[in-house]
């Protein structure tokens, strides 16, 4: 998984933390965890505050549905 997998990244990480409110999550928090799912093996150092919003977005989207 790359950085710009945003919908996947998305929504491995509604499965992984069903509890957590995606509007509420700190772009710091965002970046560790998504560095940490299983199979995601991109440089950590291209995840900016864009992708992050991009990602934020999605799972946003993810957890509406």
């Amino acid at each position: 998984m790359k950085w710009t997998d945003t919908i996947r990244i998305a929504e491995e990480l509604r499965d992984k933390y069903p509890d957590i409110d995606p509007m509420t999550i700190r772009f710091t928090d965002l970046h560790k965890w998504v560095c940490g799912l299983d199979g995601f093996d991109d440089d950590h150092g291209r995840g900016g505050e864009k992708i992050l919003e991009a990602i934020q977005a999605a799972w946003i989207e993810e957890a509406e549905e």
